[in-house]
């Protein structure tokens, strides 16, 4: 006697779900500012948006940095905690930028919030040296 189509589907469902909850995990709250300032002090992060590089960004005391944009010139700005986001202002003018920054098993990542940004970025590589900064018109 062959089991019915409806008993062989429960007999999957049984057994997948508790392989799918097993596999599911939440996703991880947003750093908090003193977290966020712990782990990128000191540093230098190299980020990727889809697997692309974007950018890197050198972390100094005070809540300094300096970010460039792949093969651009670097600018220099300050980071501060604005509920849950972290937000950046450079020299230039212009709005600050915000973020929420997540802890993985793979490094950082963060996600724009705000219209017309960039998208989720994650972080590529990380090293204890300052950056190198093209300066304006360097060349021939």
């Amino acid at each position: 006697m062959r089991p019915s189509f409806s008993l062989t589907c429960l007999a999957l469902l049984a057994i997948a779900a508790p392989l799918a909850a097993q596999t599911l995990t939440p996703p991880s709250p947003p750093m908090t500012g003193a977290a966020f300032e712990a782990y990128v002090s000191g540093k230098t992060l190299t980020y990727a948006m889809d697997g692309e590089v974007y950018g890197t960004e050198q972390y100094k005391p005070g809540r300094k940095v300096i970010w460039a944009f792949t093969e651009d010139e670097c600018r220099e700005g300050s980071w501060y905690e604005n509920g849950p986001q972290i937000c950046f202002v450079y020299e230039d003018p212009n709005d600050p930028q915000c973020w929420l920054f997540f802890m993985g098993a793979r490094g950082m990542t963060a996600q724009f919030i705000g219209e017309g940004g960039s998208g989720d970025l994650s972080e590529v590589a990380q090293s204890q040296g300052p950056m190198p900064c093209m300066g304006p018109q360097v060349g021939v």
